[in-house]
């Protein structure tokens, strides 16, 4: 393995923005960014109070193979996220409760893993930020090489080095380095938005204004009806 296929250094989102981002549900950061970004839904939190907010640092192993992982682990810093691309594989761990305690104790934000973990039940004691494809008991092997800091997929979705990443019961979504800060305002904006229309519901005000001509455009209304 050559050292091109480790990326020590790369850009990360500020820590201020990371903070000023993680005020929002992944949920309002997806819709902002275009209804994109989001991972698939197979890739949950270990316990459903887990949330993590943080900057991606990428991870590229073989099915089942962790030896990049501890290698990522040396290399990250404090607010980092932990993105492995483990191939969706579930025939064995990829990470348990020493590599957690080391991520935690080196100030890791979480970690996420198109792959599987252990020790669950510990992690969750933990109050450790882990978000994974399953579990499986089976540990992994240490033998092969892979990537770090270089593009993946986790999820469905292209992550890079550097990429803001974001995580609740709902799942996780990357929103890219260079937008995430832009996309603020915009959060805030939908967060007023949604509150002012929930009050409105709750006043009585239930009809959604946009439904008919959304019916229309389907072709499921003709013009001029109503439902």
């Amino acid at each position: 393995m050559s050292n091109s296929d480790i990326i020590k250094n790369f850009a990360r989102v500020p820590a201020d923005i990371v903070a000023q981002a993680a005020q929002f549900q992944p949920a309002i950061l997806a819709d902002v960014a275009g209804r994109r970004g989001a991972l698939h839904g197979r890739i949950r939190p270990l316990h459903p109070s887990m949330k993590l907010a943080g900057t991606a640092l990428t991870v590229e192993v073989r099915p089942g193979d962790n030896l990049m992982i501890h290698a990522a682990i040396s290399l990250a810093k404090p607010g980092d996220v932990l993105v492995i691309d483990g191939k969706g594989d579930l025939s064995s761990a990829l990470m348990g409760t020493i590599m957690m305690t080391a991520c935690k104790q080196l100030g890791l934000a979480g970690v996420v893993i198109d792959g599987a973990a252990r020790d669950s039940l510990e992690i969750i004691e933990m109050d450790y930020p882990v978000f994974a494809a399953g579990t499986n008991p089976n540990g992994p092997t240490k033998n092969i090489g892979g990537r770090i800091g270089h593009a993946v997929t986790v999820g469905g979705v292209t992550v890079h080095a550097g990429d803001f990443i974001v995580g609740d019961n709902d799942g996780v979504v990357v929103v890219e380095r260079e937008k995430i800060a832009g996309l603020l305002p915009l959060a805030d904006k939908k967060v007023k938005d949604e509150a002012a229309r929930i009050a409105a519901i709750k006043n009585g005000d239930t009809a959604a204004k946009w439904l008919g001509s959304a019916l229309r455009a389907a072709g499921v209304l003709k013009e001029g009806e109503t439902l």
